[in-house]
């Protein structure tokens, strides 16, 4: 069974629909430039409110080791989802509670992903000056073969009608959302929520 993780959650009302819907892990990010930026109090509520129900998953990036380790145990998180500029090194100290997410335009950008330690890799979109919930996609050819390897996270302008496409071509072990099912950036669309969930669970059967 794909997983299935909604990204950009602002407040603990948006997490419970999510995960009532069928999320299996949720992000909230706590990268200042993002238009979903959350503070760690509000990370801390939603990690609080879900519980058990889902995995919690804070983005960050490019931040010190010792800076990364305290927001984890302030806000209570899972996991880390690196979405910067980090070292193979830097996600090597964090295992087993962070991935690395690596933005791919290019057979070389692969070759990064790859190289990364740890079981679980994100993959989304290269777009110049945004680090992601950019709603563009990658060239999924790219990335199959590493999901053959890894317990690979699809991310990049998945949405409910091109989801079931991303899945049967890749095969990646979880998909992530943000802006697909948003109707504005920081406002989930249940409905478009549970299309989403809806077109997933269909193609992995």
């Amino acid at each position: 069974m794909t997983r299935i993780k909604i990204c950009g959650i602002t407040s603990v009302e948006q997490a419970l629909a999510c995960v009532d819907l069928g999320a299996d892990a949720l992000g909230v990010n706590l990268v200042a430039a993002s238009p979903r930026s959350v503070d760690p109090a509000t990370a801390s509520r939603i990690a609080a409110a879900v519980g058990s129900r889902a995995l919690v998953v804070a983005v960050v990036a490019n931040l010190p080791l010792e800076h990364l380790r305290a927001l984890r145990a302030e806000t209570g998180v899972g996991c880390l989802q690196l979405h910067g500029d980090e070292a193979a090194e830097d996600v090597a100290a964090l295992l087993p509670h962070a991935y690395k997410a690596v933005r791919i335009g290019a057979p070389s950008d692969v070759a990064v992903a790859e190289s990364m330690p740890g079981r679980y890799v994100l993959v989304d979109a290269k777009v110049d000056g945004l680090l992601g919930g950019s709603g563009h996609s990658l060239d999924w050819s790219l990335v199959a073969a590493l999901a053959r390897k890894r317990r690979l996270a699809l991310a990049g302008g998945l949405d409910s009608a091109n989801v079931a496409r991303a899945i049967d071509q890749v095969k990646p072990w979880c998909v992530d959302v943000a802006s697909g099912v948003e109707s504005t950036p920081r406002v989930k669309d249940m409905a478009k929520v549970a299309a989403f969930v809806d077109a997933v669970r269909r193609a992995a059967h």
